[in-house]
């Protein structure tokens, strides 16, 4: 049985094939995961090719300042949200000149949690610069099992829009 870091690297594998076919760039942007995707992205030699870098937007302000998110978005519906994750990876897109980017924002826990935001609720948006799917997860297990199921699905989507790219 492959560990969740191993099924992130076969992923990033995958990933880079396809971008390969297409010519096309990747870059992240990570608040609960910081910055997990980003050093699964750069394991394979020649990973530049592809990845042009994060933004690891741990507080709110990073989100805001280089991010873009709205703080009238974090008041309202506040970090760990559909729109948070939507405006992350906009404002990625932006500020790192690439062709697609994930966004990543949620509760891994210890701490932090609510029961309307449990641990493990990770929202993950995938943004190709015209359109921009989020979805809304609740992942099992510890800190570190959150934040790697986080990766794999992070990475699944990104494979997912660019084959469809």
């Amino acid at each position: 049985m492959t560990t969740l870091l191993e099924q992130a690297f076969e992923k990033v594998d995958a990933l880079y094939r396809v971008l390969a076919l297409k010519s096309l760039t990747v870059s992240t942007a990570e608040s609960c995961t910081g910055g997990m995707i980003g050093a699964c992205l750069t394991h394979p030699a020649g990973a530049s090719r592809y990845y042009m870098g994060s933004i690891v937007a741990y507080d709110n302000r990073i989100k805001t300042a280089l991010l873009g998110v709205s703080p009238d978005t974090l008041k309202t519906v506040g970090a760990v949200s559909e729109e948070t994750a939507v405006e992350m990876a906009q404002g990625a897109r932006k500020a790192l000149a690439t062709d697609l980017t994930v966004a990543v924002t949620g509760i891994a826990g210890p701490g932090g949690e609510s029961p309307e935001k449990p641990q493990g609720l990770v929202y993950i948006a995938v943004y190709d610069g015209k359109s921009c799917t989020v979805t809304r997860n609740l992942f099992p297990g510890d800190r570190d099992e959150v934040r790697l199921h986080t990766v794999n699905k992070a990475l699944s989507m990104l494979i997912e829009r660019v084959q469809a790219y």
